[in-house]
């Protein structure tokens, strides 16, 4: 029996399909080759059409058929995992009104801003465990007021996933865990948040039925499945941010277990059974996978860096176009710990959440034009994104999230042994890598919501370490953190008071 798993990112969209017995992935694929472009209709706005998205997820599907590793016909569910935070709209007939509002859009901070002082901070904090912020709810809100037109045709309110699953199925529905993404849930009244209608104007009749993540959310249309070479009827069964999903492929199901990623941007994923959230909304808190308000409270805690991966993806930039993330790890090992006093500050990607939304740049501390070379810079930035993951890993534990084990897949920085072992000594902790991706994670969730599996521990249970890295000279990282972190703090500073001095002297 086999399962296919669906991940919808930014870039692009990955498939894999698994053989549900051995978890064993048979074949994957991904479409299209070159990333996929953010429309920017202007600074600061990000969109993508999820008809495309639909599209590519088709052409995708076709491509993993095509290695011949399989029979399609041996398929038995689908699972979805995709790009947090985004807007969809549909009209009453399932057209899409606009173009997608995604998660790094920022048209609607002061929206989110206003909604978090009307509903009161304390009761945004308490009931929906974030503030409205950038959030999905806060694009709603945007349209709303600037393009009444289209909100005045909108049937249904959907997340990315939601949207490829009624694609599949002809079906709407959404999840606790999306609408807590969107900043739509109320989690002491456990329902779509009466505050966040009030203050938005909303009516409840804009989201569709919420049914479980691992749940069965329609089942494969006639047409689309001849279109796909898949068996009619077969179910979708499971969706979820990217994520919770990626937490679950790592078996990060329990209180106290914590997956990273480090990709683009940096994501520390904790569990707690707390309905947990920071004073200062440095972090955010979501449902996760396998959220049951009635019988084990699951919050995922999410913390995200945007300055992460891409100042690697910078420095091979320039290091050259014949350069490559080999070339450019090896070089960085060729060096010693600390890149002979190089220090790199990695905040170049807009505005730091978990810095009170501050944008300090990135900075490199101490560079000598006759010391320093591609390899000492290299090192000097992949040091200081550990070192942002230990700033960030400390916030975690101020909010009860403390653990001696990380969780992560194989890929992007963690291909890197400077990185990876920088990330474990200075964090200690030990990390535990494991074989499978997004993609992998939505073909299990799809055995569990199909009843495959009898539930997610049991379909995790076996999932085996492939690799660990134990902190090794902790306290040579401990002394270079410091003085990183001191750095960091003088930006930070000098940050705050140009705020104060504007506040003073408008």
């Amino acid at each position: 029996m086999l399962l296919l798993g669906i991940d919808l990112g930014t870039s692009s969209i990955k498939v894999s399909v698994v053989e549900a017995a051995s978890q064993t992935i048979v074949a994957s694929a991904t479409f299209p080759d070159t990333e996929v472009d953010i429309i920017v209709p202007h600074p600061g706005w990000a969109e993508q059409s999820p008809d495309q998205w639909w599209e590519h997820v088709k052409q995708a599907i076709l491509k993993c058929h095509a290695t011949g590793a399989y029979d399609p016909q041996r398929i038995a569910a689908i699972g979805i995992a995709y790009q947090m935070h985004g807007l969809v709209l549909v009209d009453k007939d399932q057209h899409v009104l606009r173009n997608a509002i995604i998660w790094c859009d920022s048209r609607a901070v002061e929206t989110g801003n206003a909604a978090f002082q009307e509903i009161g901070e304390q009761k945004c904090l308490t009931h929906l465990l974030n503030s409205p912020g950038n959030f999905t709810a806060s694009k709603l809100a945007w349209v709303k007021k600037h393009e009444p037109d289209v909100y005045k045709k909108i049937h249904h309110v959907l997340l990315p996933g939601d949207f490829i699953a009624m694609k599949f199925t002809g079906e709407a529905s959404t999840t606790i865990s999306a609408l807590s993404e969107g900043i739509f849930w109320d989690f002491r009244e456990n329902k779509i948040s009466d505050d966040v209608l009030s203050a938005f104007g909303f009516t409840e009749r804009l989201f569709p039925g919420i049914r479980n993540v691992f749940a069965v959310h329609g089942e494969l249309k006639t047409q689309v499945a001849e279109r796909l070479m898949l068996k009619a009827g077969i179910p979708v069964s499971y969706k979820a941010g990217d994520q919770p999903n990626n937490a679950l492929s790592l078996n990060v199901l329990q209180p106290g277990e914590v997956a990273a990623t480090a990709g683009t941007s940096g994501v520390i994923y904790g569990v707690t059974d707390q309905l947990s959230y920071d004073p200062q909304s440095r972090i955010n808190s979501f449902a996760h996978v396998n959220h049951d308000p009635a019988i084990d409270i699951r919050i995922g805690i999410l913390l995200c860096i945007n300055g992460a991966g891409i100042f690697n993806r910078w420095m091979k930039n320039l290091a050259g176009e014949n350069n490559s993330y080999d070339g450019l790890n090896a070089a960085a090992a060729s060096t010693e710990i600390g890149a002979d006093g190089l220090l790199a500050i990695p905040f170049g990607n807009g505005a730091e959440r978990m810095l009170n939304n501050l944008m300090p740049g990135a900075h490199f501390h101490g560079l000598d034009f006759n010391v320093h070379s591609i390899a000492h810079m290299v090192r000097a930035v992949q040091e200081g994104i550990a070192f942002s993951f230990r700033y960030g890993m400390d916030i975690m534990r101020e909010n009860g999230i403390d653990t001696s084990v990380v969780r992560a897949a194989r890929t992007n920085l963690f291909l890197s042994n400077v990185f990876t072992q920088a990330f474990a000594s200075a964090n200690d902790v030990r990390v535990e890598f494991y074989e499978g991706d997004g993609s992998f994670g939505a073909a299990i969730g799809a055995g569990i919501g199909a009843a495959i599996y009898p539930n997610a521990v049991a379909a995790t249970r076996e999932r085996k370490a492939i690799a660990t890295v134990h902190p090794e000279k902790a306290d040579d990282y401990a002394e270079l953190y410091e003085k990183w972190k001191a750095r960091l703090n003088d930006q930070l500073n000098v940050l705050s008071q140009k705020d104060l001095f504007s506040l003073s002297f408008p």
